[in-house]
């Protein structure tokens, strides 16, 4: 069994992947804080079962996103991370609803959930090479 097999070692990169794409979607957010009509967006967590698949869904790599609407979804693929649309906001009068604020504690409190993924994940990688000798 390849060793990126192992379901935790799966869950953990998709962790990491998420934590990768919510990055992105953050410094969208806040790179659009002065633009009229903008209303921010998150992504919503997922949620793992506890043998380290995503809950509802099977593990693997991600599928291709539709990054507009106008764009065709890739056959048999589910969607990818789910957009978090109960986020409350305010609105300002020019219609933007960013509040750069919340944003950069969210944008800080991804990156300490990245490194904690990236720590564990080479850790668990560290352990498996001990228990076969290659340390």
């Amino acid at each position: 069994m390849p060793i990126n097999d192992l379901p935790i070692l799966s869950a953990l990169r998709t962790k990491m992947q998420w934590h990768q794409e919510r990055q992105r979607v953050l410094a969208e957010n806040i790179s659009n804080s002065d633009t009229p009509n903008f209303k921010p967006r998150d992504l919503v967590e997922p949620k793992f079962d506890s043998t380290g698949n995503i809950a509802g869904g099977g593990m693997g790599t991600l599928p291709m996103m539709r990054t507009a609407v106008s764009h065709m979804a890739a056959s048999g693929a589910p969607d990818s991370f789910a957009q978090d649309r109960k986020a409350g906001f305010q609105t300002r009068p020019a219609g933007n609803a960013v509040n750069l604020e919340d944003e950069m504690l969210k944008v800080s409190a991804n990156q300490m959930d990245y490194a904690a993924a990236t720590s564990l994940y080479t850790r668990s990688l560290g352990l498996l090479k001990t228990a076969i000798g290659k340390r």
